[in-house]
């Protein structure tokens, strides 16, 4: 028979007796287990797996940079596995970014003071270099709240390109970066809408804080250095030039300026009852790379010069410009005014030619003077009043 006062201090002495210990971790399964728990709290808060890409945090690459070496490691998933509640081993939950992170493990665990990829929690010191491309290069892009402001700059800059009215060149100096310049950057337009005051940094050089936009709709408050460093490693990046570069319709132009041509606007000799009575007002408007004699010579057997001699009324040097997109531009802006005329060519063929238009001479002075400032792209011709008006109040 069993004593029942030794059965309670059994019980009670039970609740006192010391669990039994558990295996131990190394220190580098511990590292591994907290930088897991890391990852774990970055998905409990932004509800997806960490992404790669320079334009995320920094803490966030190096923690998808993480989970993929984890992932890797067979020792690592089996440590993990009972711990990975939100599937993230077997990459369930994830919506990662095609492409990997530009920066290796290495590097971007040295930018946090790692250790083996895992250990963040205790930042020590690294080279200074890599301190500053934390701090500097990989400034975070956020969301511009006054894109709307930008967006019509960005528009324009592309027309302008289209035309031909700005190019893409290599960039050289970063003298260029400045309030105002435009650059093409990691695939992207930014536009630097301000710069702070310029400071010398501990290396003893100049540089300054900078606002700049993205086409994407985010910007980076980020260094003049860094920027310029950025243009410098990626082998797409330009700089886009101003909407002049060079006098680009001028009799006058430098030793270092390209010759590209020359616009030519001609009146029509035609006898043809349409041409004929609106003779100031019908022109061609074309492109040449040749002297704009040669062009017009033998116009009379040309459909394109409605089958008549022409007369030159103004012509326009081209200096540093495409002259395809220039062309292309200067139809499309008089394009509601374009003459709807069909001729027979001397095999008797019909031909409806695309260069003429019923638009007086002083309106293509005033468009080719826009385009030359840069202003063009706020323009439509309207036929009714036979000028340029502004976009929106015709």
């Amino acid at each position: 028979m069993r004593d029942p006062d030794l059965d309670e201090l059994r019980a009670e002495l039970e609740e006192f007796a010391q669990p039994e210990k558990k295996a131990s971790r190394s220190p580098r399964e511990e590292r591994i287990i907290a930088g897991f728990e890391e990852i774990q709290r970055f998905v409990d808060e932004h509800g997806r797996a960490p992404r790669h890409g320079e334009d995320r945090d920094i803490f966030e690459r190096l923690y998808a940079v993480r989970l993929d070496r984890i992932r890797k490691l067979e020792d690592c998933r089996t440590l993990l596995a009972p711990l990975d509640r939100q599937g993230l081993l077997s990459g369930a939950g994830t919506t990662a970014d095609a492409g990997s992170d530009d920066m290796d493990e290495d590097e971007l665990a040295a930018e946090l003071g790692t250790i083996n990829g895992f250990e963040i929690t205790e930042l020590r010191h690294v080279r200074p270099s890599a301190e500053k491309r934390a701090a500097e290069e990989i400034a975070s892009r956020q969301r511009c709240e006054d894109f709307s402001k930008f967006k019509p700059l960005f528009q324009k800059v592309q027309e302008e390109l289209d035309a031909g009215v700005r190019e893409t060149r290599p960039f050289e100096l970063k003298a260029e970066i400045r309030p105002g310049a435009w650059f093409i950057v990691g695939g992207q337009k930014a536009y630097v809408a301000d710069m702070g005051e310029v400071f010398t940094n501990d290396q003893g050089r100049s540089d300054a804080r900078l606002r700049v936009i993205f086409d994407n709709g985010t910007e980076s408050n980020m260094l003049m250095r860094s920027l310029q460093r950025a243009l410098n490693k990626d082998e797409a990046g330009r700089r886009i030039t101003e909407p002049v570069a060079g006098p680009l319709f001028s009799d006058q132009h430098g030793d270092e300026d390209q010759a590209s041509g020359t616009i030519y606007v001609l009146r029509s000799k035609s006898d043809l009852p349409l041409v004929a009575e609106n003779r100031d007002l019908v022109h061609k408007i074309g492109v040449t790379n040749m002297s704009v004699e040669q062009r017009i010579a033998g116009a009379r057997l040309q459909p394109t010069f409605l089958m008549a001699d022409v007369e030159v009324v103004a012509t326009y040097k081209l200096f540093n410009i495409n002259r395809s997109r220039l062309e292309k531009l200067i139809h499309r802006i008089f394009d509601p005014a374009r003459l709807d005329i069909e001729i027979r060519d001397r095999f008797g063929n019909p031909v409806v030619p695309r260069e003429w238009f019923l638009v007086p001479l002083s309106a293509i002075d005033e468009a080719i003077r826009k385009i030359r400032d840069g202003t063009i792209a706020g323009y439509v011709y309207d036929p009714q009043s036979a000028q340029l008006v502004r976009r929106g109040t015709e």
